[in-house]
Order: structure tokens, then sequence, then C-alpha cells
């Protein structure tokens, strides 16, 4: 059994791969079942025993993408927490850890992007899920920094939280796609320089 499942684990990470590629280079609408199951090395037949259609392949990759994400940015706060550092230390964690996860998956994170700005897709309401997802575990830090007195307590926490997942989000894609050649060490000091200086009030 365990066998089996290591096996339909692998196919579907195959599965979710090529979509992800695929839908990235084309879009959503132009992206064929038959042309997923070739890139991912598979027969057609293999798509839909993992996945009853198309959509639902890429709603359960928003969600698998996402999901990865989450888990990523909640272990970065919870090494700071674990070493006594701030709740401030952890958000800047986070931002690097979210610039690891863009710079590993950047395919996924260009089709995220690209579906946030969509209205009429079947699956709006499982984005929306998936997008709080990754936005609860900033909104916590947060919370946590307001009540700890690390930030004041009139900062609008939702608002705030969106707008730092979209900061990295936009400047990671920025720097993938225009400026190429700085470091991910530069992008992370030019993004923490802008959390100590523009959310915690702090210019110096």
């Amino acid at each position: 059994m365990d066998s089996s499942n290591t096996r339909r684990d692998a196919t579907r990470r195959k599965l979710f791969e090529a979509a992800v590629t695929l839908i990235a280079e084309q879009g959503f609408s132009s992206t064929t079942v038959d042309e997923i199951a070739e890139r991912a090395g598979v027969a057609k037949g293999t798509v839909y025993y993992n996945f009853a259609s198309k959509n639902v392949l890429f709603e359960e990759l928003l969600r698998h993408g996402i999901e990865l994400l989450a888990t990523s940015l909640q272990a970065a706060a919870d090494e700071v927490a674990d070493r006594g550092g701030t709740r401030i230390d952890a958000l800047d964690a986070m931002i690097r850890a979210g610039l690891d996860f863009i710079s590993r998956y950047p395919a996924l994170t260009q089709l995220y992007v690209a579906e946030l700005w969509r209205t009429n897709r079947a699956w709006q309401s499982t984005l929306m899920v998936v997008r709080q997802r990754a936005i609860t575990v900033v909104e916590d830090v947060l919370r946590d920094a307001v009540a700890g007195e690390e930030l004041s307590e009139e900062i609008d926490i939702p608002l705030t939280a969106s707008a730092l997942f979209g900061m990295v989000l936009v400047a990671a894609l920025d720097w993938q796609s225009y400026q190429p050649d700085r470091s991910i060490d530069e992008v992370h000091a030019a993004l923490s320089r802008l959390l100590q200086g523009r959310v915690t009030g702090h210019s110096d």
C-alpha cells in the first residue's frame, strides 16, 4: 500500500509540474490534457485517473502550491520564535522564505499572480481560500507583534498582511523577469529595509 501511495504521489507531482509549466507558458484555456500527459510522460488516462478534469487538476495545483508556501512561511516564523527573535525578525525571515520559494517555483508563482486578476474562473472560490491560507500566516505574526507592542495597534492587520505578501510576490517576479543579475541576498536586503523603515516606522 505504501509503495502504491508513493508511486501515486510521484505521478501527481509530475502532473502538477507539467501542468503549471504549460499553463504558465500558454495559458489555461490553450493547455490540453493531452499536452499535460505528454509533458509529464504519462498516458492521458493517467491524468483522469488522478484528477476528474483539467479544472480539478488546476484547483489541486493551486492548493498544493500555496500550502507549500504557507508551510514554508510558518516554518521560517517558528524558527525565529524558537531562537527568541522578535516578530519583526520573524516577518523578515518570512520575506526570505517567500523569495526562496518563488525562486524554486517561478512558474507556479507567475501562474498564481496571473490568476489573482481573473474573476470569471470556476475555481475563483478555491483561489480565495488558498490565498487566505498564506495571508493568515502573516496575519498571525502581525497580531502577535501588536500584542507584544512591537507594532502599533493602529495598523490594519489584514491589509498589512496582504501588502507584505503582495510586496514579496511582485518584487520577486520583477527580480526574475527584469533584474535577474541581482542575487537573492540583494533582493531580500532591499525588502528587509522596506519592512524596517515602512512598517515599524523606524528610518535609521
